[in-house]
């Protein structure tokens, strides 16, 4: 017999009446504030649920949206949501209908799409609800949500389509410094994208330059100043015209903060200024690219304490800001070897640096050396020296030797027993930036005395010290900014390199004086113009030592015979005595958009240069002097500067 007073049951078939019936009874015999109070929770849960996936397609849409739309520049906070239901028909399976948002007809949320039937189908993606047991079966009106579990954020992250209003970075020519210019301008503008927990901005230029010299120097865009020949050269009355896209740059800056008072960051800077051995300059000009920057810098806010370590502009460079990587105060020029008189090298280093309230700076950087040499005869290293007086022969000394292993076979690399030092502080003001630093360098050579089979070490020490400001004239349109380096054996950081050092009757290295420096007014008549005028000057001293010929040897030898310098095809062996320039030029950034920013730019340079004199053979004095002109026309896009 049936439990259902004899009722045969067929299969899964029960009376709709005895359904009912059955359904009252359990109905009665639940306990009803326990179903209620499951009921409000479930339904609470997933009110819940649907907020975050509402809130997450939100975010979707928004980021989809194009970066110049101004109704979408800034997200609002997630809306309040209320759930509408709707009841199931028979025989239809429950479904979520989400809810619309309660925001102004303004707000992004207002944009999403909905379809016609009034229910939107709901993702999951990119967050996790809670979990929530499924409602029984007697109340249809509570939706069904499925278990989830919380989603890692993704290892890549693409960011570009979140640009906006907000983040738009036009270029800003009102610094003395502009970064567009001297650098890749790479902090102001946003993350492009994302891999994990680190962001990463794209930076960098393409550059077109049109150069033109009065003498032909057969150089790129980088001037070697100190090689405008003399009149003996028949390159001296022969100008140069040359393209080039060397200069173009490509930057990356990625930065990770750890903590809130943590900030790491990673730069690459790089353009195209190296020329391999197979370079071909007739049909497709294949320039290499080359290294210009690599570091990555440890800054701990709290402390005020800042660490560099890899490539970077020395800490003898001049400054906008602080000691700050990045806010160098370089001179806003287009030739890629700036201007005689500045103060610079761009070098491996280990930088250690503290501020107090980013006004006052103090800075310790170890940096990689190198030494440049000069001497009044040919010598090479292992070459022997004339004889002082008084003497039948001079020693034999080696200073150099090729590069090995990832360096250049064609290039010399000097003995370096220690790494330059340089100790630098620093005041930021309201009425200008200052600074004052300190140059440690040594030098070393071989020496092989006349008549002896082995050698001994020569050591010697040289530096200087040197200053810097930039200065607003009585308002922001107009800065006055300048440089000072003056020692011994600090050639090297000067553009034109003037050398080092040169060697004394007993083969010792010994550093020449020299003095260098620069003086430039920069002027913003309008955010989109800038005006520049910038002189300077390297000179350097005297090192020499009489020989057993009478004659003077060393660095500014005042007895050489330089007859030859003033006629066309004669030899002339001057040394550079003073070296000096005069740049006037300006930019203009004429386009900008989404699309990127285009600036021109328009720059003229005179150079004048000094020998040490000499004499004619006759006993008249000969004061060798040169000149040139440069004209620089430029243009550079800017595909990231939006």
């Amino acid at each position: 017999m049936s439990p259902l007073g004899g009722l045969k049951i067929t299969g899964n078939y029960l009376p709709r009446r005895y359904r009912l019936l059955l359904g009252a009874v359990f109905f009665i015999g639940s306990p009803l504030p326990a179903f209620a109070q499951s009921a409000d929770d479930q339904e609470l849960a997933a009110i819940k649920a649907e907020m975050r996936m509402l809130e997450g397609r939100l975010q979707a849409i928004e980021q989809r949206r194009h970066a110049g739309s101004a109704s979408h520049a800034a997200r609002p906070n997630a809306p309040k949501t209320s759930v509408a239901r709707r009841v199931p028909i028979k025989g239809e399976t429950p479904k979520i209908e989400t809810a619309r948002a309660a925001t102004s007809p303004s707000s992004p949320s207002s944009s999403i799409p909905r379809p016609s039937s009034g229910i939107m189908p709901v993702s999951t993606a990119g967050f996790a609800p809670d979990s929530v047991t499924a409602a029984p079966a007697t109340v249809p009106s509570t939706p069904i949500v499925t278990p989830a579990h919380q989603t890692p954020p993704p290892l890549f992250q693409w960011l570009g389509n979140q640009h906006n209003e907000a983040h738009r970075t036009s270029i800003d020519l009102t610094s003395s410094s502009p970064l567009a210019i001297t650098q890749t301008e790479v902090d102001h503008l946003p993350p492009v994208f994302q891999i994990g927990n680190l962001t990463v901005r794209l930076g960098g230029f393409i550059d077109f330059s049109n150069i033109w010299r009065s003498s032909n120097m057969t150089s790129g865009p980088a001037t070697a100043w100190n090689n405008f020949p003399y009149a003996n050269s028949p390159n001296h009355g022969l100008s140069e015209e040359r393209f080039s896209a060397q200069l173009s740059r490509f930057s990356t800056l990625l930065e990770a903060n750890p903590t809130k008072s943590v900030r790491l960051q990673a730069y690459v800077e790089s353009d195209f200024g190296g020329s391999g051995g197979t370079t071909n300059s007739v049909q497709i000009n294949g320039y290499t690219p080359r290294l210009r920057q690599g570091y990555f810098t440890f800054t701990q806010k709290d402390w005020g304490l800042h660490v560099l370590m890899g490539q970077a502009w020395s800490l003898t460079t001049n400054y906008a800001k602080g000691v700050i990587p990045r806010q160098e105060q370089l001179p806003a020029v287009t030739d890629n070897n700036q201007i005689p008189g500045i103060t610079f090298t761009r070098v491996p280093q280990i930088r250690i640096a503290k501020d107090w309230d980013k006004k006052y700076w103090i800075a310790l950087s170890i940096e990689d050396p190198q030494a440049t040499v000069g001497f009044s005869d040919t010598l090479s290293s292992g070459g022997t020296l004339p004889a002082s007086y008084g003497r039948l022969a001079g020693p034999r000394v080696y200073y150099a030797n090729s590069g090995g292993v990832l360096l250049n076979p064609n290039t010399q690399y000097s003995y370096n027993p220690a790494p330059d030092i340089v100790l630098k502080t620093a005041v930021d003001t309201s009425f200008g930036h200052y600074e004052v630093f300190g140059l440690a360098r040594w030098f070393r050579g071989l020496v092989q005395p006349a008549g002896e089979n082995h050698t001994h070490k020569s050591t010697q020490f040289g530096g200087g010290v040197g200053a810097g400001m930039t200065v607003p004239l009585g308002t922001d349109k107009l800065q006055l900014t300048g440089n000072v380096l003056a020692g011994q054996g600090v050639g090297r950081y000067g553009p034109s390199l003037i050398p080092d050092t040169t060697f004394d009757s007993n083969g010792n290295p010994t550093p020449i004086p020299e003095i260098m420096g620069s003086l430039g007014l920069v002027g913003h008549p309008a955010r989109s113009v800038l005006l520049y005028t910038y002189g300077g000057v390297e000179s350097a001293g005297r090192r020499t030592y009489l020989g057993a010929d009478g004659i003077q040897h060393g660095y500014g030898a005042t007895d050489l015979n330089l007859s030859g310098c003033e006629y066309e095809f004669g030899t002339c062996s001057a040394q550079t005595r003073t070296l000096a320039s005069l740049t006037t030029g300006g930019w203009w950034h004429f386009l900008d958009g989404h699309y990127g920013s285009v600036m021109g730019g328009l720059q003229y340079t005179y150079i004048r240069k000094f020998a040490f004199k000499g004499n004619d053979g006759a006993d008249h004095a000969v004061d060798p002097t040169t000149y040139g002109h440069t004209v620089y026309v430029t243009f550079r896009y800017y595909p990231f500067q939006q």
